[in-house]
């Protein structure tokens, strides 16, 4: 079983960007886990497992411009569905 339905990946890009202060936001206030942010201060690599991506997206969002958005259902695929 699953803690978290959601991957959720996202580049961010941007001025001023802090891997750091994303990893520290995300951590402490959207729940999930194998959570991952790389990048520099222009373009941020976020990777998470979290129930609520909508979240993710919409502070992410306000950072800069977000593309490459994936989100894949990881239930569904243990289930050998697409995800």
């Amino acid at each position: 079983m699953l803690t978290y339905k959601f991957d959720t990946q996202l580049l961010i890009e941007g001025q001023g960007l802090s891997d750091e202060a994303i990893d520290d936001y995300l951590s402490q206030n959207i729940e999930g886990d194998s959570l991952l942010v790389v990048g520099d201060e222009n373009l941020i690599k976020i990777h998470y497992h979290t129930d609520q991506p909508w979240k993710v997206l919409e502070y992410c969002a306000t950072l800069g411009d977000i593309h490459d958005i994936v989100v894949e259902n990881m239930e569904r695929q243990a289930n050998g569905q697409q995800g």
